[in-house]
């Protein structure tokens, strides 16, 4: 969104939310936040701090130095011009006048370290004028987070493209073991990077296929040289990830289990279960409060699925949060669903997207995680990319 039409939607926010502006700091680029809202180029490095004041109720003023005084002049505003250290202050102080509670790009007790952009000193600079410093979380979402129609669209594409990849790496396993060829974590994961190049997407990363006790293991990656055969009697998990080539393009973001086998262990089956059951009661609290009109927070969400965990006795192996932000990056820097590793009370706003992915992790048996992406609309619906969620695990007849 251009910086002049977004101006308006800043200010009604900051309203909205009870605050008398925007400071926006940067230093060096260290404030990526900054950089992308006031339409800064990436790669210019800022060797002088410079201050950006957006105010609930008029004009905006920007504070920059004297070498670097042109640098924000596509910006409306008035401009303030420093060089020595009595003079920033005095800029400071005129640039927030009789503002007292401002936000920044900033996370108490750095909770949500994706946040955080403002060192402590930074804060202890504006608090010493009287000003009450919170956080931007939810505000900054609302230009860092949204998707535009069009990355929406390209999203459900890239999701229908990925279940259509999942289905191959599971007709591979099939066919390997029903022909008693030899096939390993390694090659399912070549595989599915071989299916992401062919279809025009891209990740950051390799996709991940884990059998048994691997799969206990949430970030476990197999790789050429360490990676584990798959065999009759496996239980499997694949995690794979991947966006469209080219700018602006966002992510989708899947999990799925399988069974080498059409007998499915009653344990397996069990925990299955109960992730499913809190991934769908993750889905439900979203679509009910939602079409209340309550505003939901990623904490909030997290609690759901950890309490229906923690109530059939495995809450002490579901050991990391409930889902991230989605966007350009697969973790996005909008509301995360995290009341576990963090307390992100940040809201959940429309045209975002964040994956739910509650998992049980068992040491030396299996894991269990089952990943869909959900998207808010802006009428605030609650939709799952790609259209369909794993309903029961997947057999894969050998």
């Amino acid at each position: 969104m251009d910086f002049t039409a977004a101006l308006p939607v800043i200010q009604q926010q900051l309203r909205q939310y009870g605050l008398d502006g925007w400071l926006l700091y940067n230093f060096r680029n260290a404030n990526i936040f900054a950089t992308k809202i006031l339409g800064m180029p990436h790669d210019k490095l800022s060797s002088r701090r410079y201050f950006y004041f957006i105010p609930a109720e008029g004009t905006p003023v920007k504070l920059v130095h004297s070498i670097e005084q042109y640098d924000l002049d596509h910006l409306p505003g008035e401009k303030l011009v420093y060089n020595r250290w009595p003079l920033l202050q005095e800029g400071l102080r005129r640039m927030l006048g009789s503002a007292r509670r401002v936000c920044m790009e900033y996370s108490p007790n750095n909770d949500i370290p994706y946040l955080s952009k403002v060192d402590a000193g930074t804060l202890e600079f504006i608090r010493s004028f009287g000003v009450e410093v919170v956080s931007s979380g939810n505000i900054v979402q609302y230009f860092e987070a949204r998707w535009t129609p069009e990355q929406y669209a390209g999203a459900q594409e890239t999701a229908g493209v990925l279940l259509r990849i999942l289905d191959g790496a599971f007709a591979l396993i099939g066919e390997r073991l029903r022909g008693g060829v030899r096939i390993t974590e390694y090659d399912v994961q070549r595989y599915i990077m071989q299916e992401f190049d062919r279809h025009g997407l891209t990740t950051y990363s390799p996709a991940n296929c884990s059998v048994n006790g691997n799969g206990a293991n949430p970030h476990y990656d197999p790789s050429e040289e360490s990676s584990s055969e798959i065999r009759k009697g496996d239980r499997i998990l694949i995690d794979w990830w991947a966006k469209k080539k080219g700018p602006g393009s966002v992510y989708a973001d899947f999990t799925w289990v399988a069974y080498a086998g059409t007998e499915i262990p009653e344990r397996y089956r069990t925990v299955f279960e109960v992730v499913a059951g809190a991934r769908d009661a993750a889905v439900e609290y979203l679509r009910t409060e939602f079409a209340a009109g309550r505003t939901v927070r990623g904490c909030d969400v997290d609690d759901v699925t950890r309490r229906h965990i923690e109530e059939r006795g495995f809450g002490e192996y579901f050991v990391h949060r409930t889902g991230h932000n989605i966007g350009e990056e697969v973790h996005g820097n909008g509301a995360h669903i995290d009341n576990f590793e963090t307390q992100d009370v940040r809201e959940i706003i429309p045209e975002t997207c964040f994956s739910i992915e509650p998992g049980i992790y068992l040491p030396g048996e299996f894991g269990v995680r089952l990943e869909i992406d959900v998207y808010i609309t802006a009428s605030r619906e609650v939709v799952l990319l790609g259209g369909t969620y794993q309903k029961e695990i997947v057999t894969i007849p050998c």
